[in-house]
């Protein structure tokens, strides 16, 4: 009774605590997408100062994302054992040195290893791994709608920072601006110990509660709990990978390449541009109302509508090819800008749902290894595809013919659809 009482005393949540909580999560990732989003920026001064090749440079991009895909799963389990003072500590200071360490790179290895390789680590330290298992511990009947908050920081950061650091490089040559930048994500560190990261750490009474009773009925069961063992161990988890990782799969086979794809078809690279840009900021629009809807109207009817835009949007690409025109243009950024991102609080929200009373952080940060491989097969493949039949066309197909994967497995699985651990045949349900 005394434990249960000092916890209780360390948490009130008001109105106050619970905004303070999404606000942290929603600067974090705001931090860690943006920071590493100014690769953009970097990437023409970076490869002329260290006479590389377009290929080498563009590597860096493909190592930050296995970096984070392959770090997330560790994440997970820090955030779930330590709480988010140690996660959030980690993921700074890794992307701080990682930046710093590139801002002072003279050869390809060490800009890989700072900007790829640390980077990623600090991404993932900073990213909705963290927020997810931070979320579900305090919301549960409206975690799409929070989850959308954070998730907006993909079109956020984008929004910001890589504005901010092309500023400076008018004025500063890039290794002082990235310097810079390194030392501004180290400062907030000491931020973090005035925060009260312990008591979002230690969750609501009825997180807490049905934490306890998940735990009770899984010994009962002679089982070990969701754990991330015990989850990849379901259909469940493996569904939900493969949703993510087409889905992944679907959005790098296309942005990676659409500035220099739209350029080739005859528009101006500043229109190009623009248009990329704008697709960040309407992924924030569209991350924010497919949260908020797919709490009151259900998951899977949104996630159904999300698919189509997506796949209308990669066919207005296709179209571009064969006709070029900025009506064209128009609907691939309005219906693939919309839908970027848009799934993911979905995604956590099913994950503490299916694996309610588990260790969400750990098991949302193994599933986000889908992102990483995802996104590199995604923009790999498609290079590959544009290198050897001179066009895009494959390329695009390939995005589409994913997001339908993604789509059918959502249909298809009985687990995804009734959002529970589904009992194998012969077998008695788990609790969960």
């Amino acid at each position: 009774m005394r434990q249960r009482s000092t916890a209780t005393r360390l948490v009130e949540p008001g109105p106050r605590f619970l905004a303070g909580l999404v606000t942290l999560t929603f600067l974090m990732n705001t931090l860690g997408r943006g920071v590493t989003g100014t690769f953009a920026v970097y990437l023409l001064p970076v490869e002329a100062a260290l006479g590389l090749n377009r290929g080498q440079i563009s590597a860096t991009y493909s190592i930050y994302m296995v970096a984070y895909g392959l770090s997330a799963p560790f994440v997970g389990q820090l955030i779930d054992r330590f709480g988010a003072r140690l996660c959030y500590v980690t993921g700074l200071l890794a992307l701080g040195v990682g930046t710093l360490v590139g801002a002072h790179a003279e050869s390809l290895w060490q800009y890989y290893l700072g900007v790829g390789v640390l980077g990623g680590l600090g991404a993932a330290g900073l990213s909705m791994v963290a927020a997810s298992s931070l979320l579900s511990r305090w919301f549960s009947a409206r975690l799409g709608t929070v989850a959308a908050i954070p998730y907006a920081a993909v079109g956020a950061g984008m929004l910001v920072f890589p504005p901010i650091a092309q500023k400076l490089m008018q004025s500063y040559d890039w290794r002082t601006v990235q310097t810079w930048q390194g030392l501004a994500v180290m400062a907030v560190v000491p931020l973090l110990f005035v925060l009260p990261l312990r008591s979002y750490s230690a969750g609501s009474e009825a997180w807490r509660a049905q934490k306890i009773a998940a735990a009770a009925a899984h010994r009962n069961a002679n089982t070990t709990g969701w754990t991330v063992a015990a989850a990849v161990h379901t259909p469940a988890f493996w569904m939900l990978f493969l949703v993510y990782f087409a889905t992944s799969v679907a959005a790098y086979s296309v942005l990676p390449h659409s500035v220099a794809f739209l350029v080739e078809q005859g528009f101006d690279p500043l229109v190009a541009a623009s248009a990329f840009g704008m697709t960040g900021v309407l992924s924030v629009i569209g991350i924010l109302v497919t949260g908020w809807f797919s709490d009151r109207i259900g998951r899977l009817p949104v996630i159904t509508v999300t698919f189509v835009i997506t796949i209308t949007g990669i066919l207005c690409l296709l179209a571009i090819a064969v006709a070029p025109s900025l009506l064209l243009l128009y609907g691939f950024v309005l219906c693939f800008g919309l839908m970027q991102g848009a799934r993911g609080p979905i995604l956590v929200a099913l994950v503490a749902k299916i694996f309610s009373g588990g260790s969400v952080g750990a098991i949302f940060g193994t599933l986000s290894l889908a992102l990483g491989l995802g996104a590199g097969i995604g923009s790999w493949v498609s290079g590959i595809l544009r290198t050897l039949t001179g066009s895009y066309a494959l390329s695009f197909a390939l995005a589409a013919v994913s997001s339908l994967i993604g789509l059918a497995t959502y249909w298809l699985a009985p687990s995804l659809r009734q959002e529970r651990v589904m009992p194998r045949r012969g077998e008695a349900e788990r609790v969960g």
